[in-house]
């Protein structure tokens, strides 16, 4: 029972910062679509929204960096890295 706990607890690791870099790509291809499609209208001046922009962003690089490390963690205790990336050894004095 506590393992299919710690791993249930894993998967929601993965996937909430899966599903706030979707909502942050979303935020910024509305910004966009919002932004490109007001152009064609001439009854307004087309204004970009920054900050749903912004946050979507943030949203996003911060899914992608927390996804990316995960897998680079876990790669690197596996030894599936290339030799640049694993942990260096410390050399004996002497």
């Amino acid at each position: 029972m506590k393992l299919m706990i710690s791993r249930f607890i894993a998967i929601l690791l993965l996937v909430i910062p899966g599903l706030a870099a979707t909502y942050g790509f979303l935020l910024m291809k509305d910004a966009l679509f919002n932004y490109f499609s007001d152009h064609g209208n001439t009854g307004i001046s087309p204004d970009f929204t920054w900050l749903p922009f912004l946050g979507g962003l943030v949203l996003f690089a911060f899914g992608i960096v927390f996804i990316g490390g995960w897998t680079f963690y876990r790669d690197r205790k596996r030894n599936y890295v290339a030799p640049r990336f694993k942990k260096k050894r410390a050399r004996s004095q002497g």
